[in-house]
């Protein structure tokens, strides 16, 4: 059976996400090409992944970048198209150099790309969690528009897509009675407040079953990266925030699950790989090999699901509260959580002064209108500020 090959226009490809792609990519010559390659800065990676894959163009978002680019691809011999710019990266999604997109810059950097491959009718795979946080509704719009596919690779949200029948049904019509988010409980599971009062950044980013970067590493571990895939899995589905459970599953091997009025749990399961999700995503509504050992579950440890520590792990009751605000109150803590956890990282915040700083920002900037992606940059600006100005007040 033929199949028509994939353009793979890959955001963030030197990051953990844009590896596992590519890895899977690699995997299927006949299916997928990496016609896309972005970075933020680390031009070294990029060109190192433009030698193997061997892009149409390829684009450092740091300008001052470019000529170094360009330097080494000339060196290893490699004829691709060169870019740079935070403009350029949308651009490359926008046109015709792909049929698919990786979203997988992290942070609000990756907004506008983001709507812009939704715009354009492109297959979406979304990693980027801030964008649909910050701009759910949008993003939302902006597919309606495009008429294209949003597969979710995050391993919870791609778990609930596998578990719906068709993907993205109405939940009400298809007899959902939940969604049941799965959250490992990061490093600091079982934990007091008083016992997480001076732990370090290197003991937050040690996260017992993923490796990642140390933004969402530092997220896992106060629940904030809970709380914004909880925000995320309303605009996905369109689940009300009482739709949506959290259930701490410290082995990690049970991704999501869905609960159905009839008294059927579907649950999807296996080892703890981005890949899994990223070759389900690529390939949907196929299934193609992924590089993934299989799940031994005799092997395994017991499977054990406990409710999550609320008042310890405040992060997650604030991402519940500002979704339940509504407007741009989630953008608001998102902006405000980036702030803190960059404070958090440079030694500059206690790691509990996380969710105080994400709270006052919270209560300070009450949530308006979501109107357009301007007025959410400035939004997000705003709280950003606030953040800081607070955080400076306190030292």
């Amino acid at each position: 059976m033929s199949h028509s090959l994939r353009k793979v226009a890959v955001l963030g490809a030197t990051g953990s996400i844009g590896g596992s792609t590519l890895d899977v990519i690699a995997r299927h010559p006949d299916r997928f090409r990496a016609t896309v390659l972005a970075a933020h800065s680390n031009v070294a990676a990029l060109a190192e992944l433009c030698v193997r894959f061997r892009p149409d163009l390829a684009v450092i978002a740091d300008p001052t970048l470019e000529a170094e680019l360009v330097r080494r691809l000339a060196a290893a011999g490699v004829r691709c198209d060169v870019a740079s710019g935070h403009d350029a990266v949308t651009q490359a999604v926008s046109g015709d150099l792909c049929d698919t997109v990786v979203a997988a810059i992290v942070g609000a950097a990756g907004l506008d790309s983001t709507l812009a491959a939704a715009r354009t009718g492109k297959r979406l795979l979304l990693a980027n969690k801030e964008s649909i946080v910050m701009a759910g509704a949008l993003l939302l719009d902006a597919l309606a528009v495009g008429g294209g596919d949003l597969i979710p690779v995050d391993s919870e949200h791609n778990a609930i897509f596998q578990c719906l029948p068709g993907g993205r049904p109405n939940l009400a019509a298809s007899g959902v009675r939940r969604l049941i988010l799965t959250a490992s409980g990061g490093p600091f599971r079982g934990r007091t407040r008083a016992e997480l009062a001076g732990v370090t950044p290197e003991q937050a980013c040690k996260h017992p079953n993923w490796v990642m970067g140390r933004k969402i590493s530092v997220d896992s571990a106060t629940l904030m990266n809970k709380g914004l895939e909880v925000i995320e899995a309303h605009h996905l589905f369109g689940a009300a925030p009482d739709v949506i459970d959290v259930l701490v599953h410290p082995q990690s091997l049970v991704h999501s699950m869905v609960d159905y009025v009839d008294g059927s749990v579907l649950a999807q399961l296996g080892n703890p790989d981005m890949r899994t999700a990223i070759a389900h995503a690529l390939a949907w509504p196929a299934r193609i090999e992924a590089g993934v050992a299989p799940l031994d579950l005799a092997a395994c440890a017991p499977l054990t699901f406990q409710q999550p520590d609320l008042a310890t792990f405040r992060c997650l009751a604030l991402a519940f509260q500002a979704l339940r605000a509504g407007g741009d109150a989630t953008a608001i803590l998102n902006a405000a959580n980036e702030v803190a956890v960059d404070a958090f990282l440079a030694g500059a915040l206690p790691f509990l002064g996380i969710a105080d700083l994400v709270e006052s920002v919270l209560t300070e900037l009450p949530p308006q209108a979501v109107v357009d992606v301007q007025t959410l940059n400035e939004r997000d600006r705003t709280a950003r500020e606030a953040a800081r100005r607070i955080l400076r007040n306190a030292c």
